[in-house]
């Protein structure tokens, strides 16, 4: 029998400072995690106030390790045109269920963590969602802003039919155009190895590079519980580029991506 989850990540990013709070549900309790640039705590007995939306989130928190309090605001959501997961959304049984709920939005307000104040003025926001009961054995995720754009690409193998594949998910979102890169529309992985992975799809070509990791422990489920541990780095040094027909769209290194890497082998 396979078990439950449902959990968001809801990240937040400014200038100088970033956070993503991560809500979720399974086998019946609730959790908040939490990463930053400087760390990540995980409270799985919730003692306080809580409230997450489409609109925000308000939170107050004490426990031996984390004190977190305050309140942020979003506005001007970007969804995307539709269901991340295509036709696959009607697949029966797959492990896990991937959403994007804005790709980007406006941030205001303040968070408390431990005595730090992360302070959020027309800052970035992005919110995505996984349900299921596991995350794939292997995977690479990452999300990041950039200057007119936002994006997020996704690689895992999948298990299905009693086989697997490497299924991809990914979409960017630049000079006020989506390019969705996806299994059901063609996408392959033609490298998955040393924090790189390259993806083509058509005559696009999307790379992603982990160049200096600052990652973090954080829980993952399996069947529905959350005892895996993986790890992101919520800000660190990356390089994407993007192009089309060899001709380059869009490159670019950045000291504000979000990664995880969790890929033991090589395609």
């Amino acid at each position: 029998m396979h078990h439950y989850f449902c959990g968001w990540y809801v990240k937040c990013q400014s200038d100088t400072q970033t956070m993503a709070i991560i809500p979720a549900i399974h086998e019946g309790n609730r959790s908040i995690q939490l990463i930053t640039d400087e760390g990540a705590w995980n409270v799985s007995h919730l003692c306080g106030n809580y409230f997450f939306s489409r609109n925000g989130m308000k939170i107050q928190l004490h426990t031996d390790d984390l004190d977190l309090a305050g309140e942020v605001t979003f506005s001007h959501l970007t969804p995307v045109k539709y269901d991340i997961m295509g036709p696959f959304r009607y697949v029966p049984f797959m492990e896990c269920r991937h959403s994007v709920i804005s790709m980007r939005h406006r941030v205001d307000g303040e968070m408390h963590i431990n005595g730090v104040h992360y302070q959020f003025d027309n800052a970035l926001g992005y919110i995505e969602g996984d349900r299921g009961y596991s995350f794939p054995a292997e995977y690479a995720w990452t999300h990041c802003f950039f200057e007119g754009g936002s994006l997020m690409l996704s690689a895992g193998n999948i298990p299905f039919c009693g086989g697997h594949f490497t299924g991809v998910i990914g979409v960017i979102l630049w000079q006020d155009r989506e390019y969705r890169l996806a299994t059901y529309f063609g996408a392959r992985v033609v490298k998955m190895a040393d924090g790189a992975m390259v993806i083509t799809q058509g005559s696009y070509q999307f790379t992603a590079k982990l160049i200096e990791k600052r990652s973090h422990p954080l829980c993952a489920p399996v069947n529905g519980h959350m005892i895996r541990t993986i790890h992101e780095s919520a800000c660190c040094h990356a390089m994407y580029s993007f192009s089309k027909n060899g001709q380059i769209l869009f490159a670019f290194e950045t000291d504000r991506a979000s990664f995880e890497f969790e890929y033991g082998g090589e395609i």
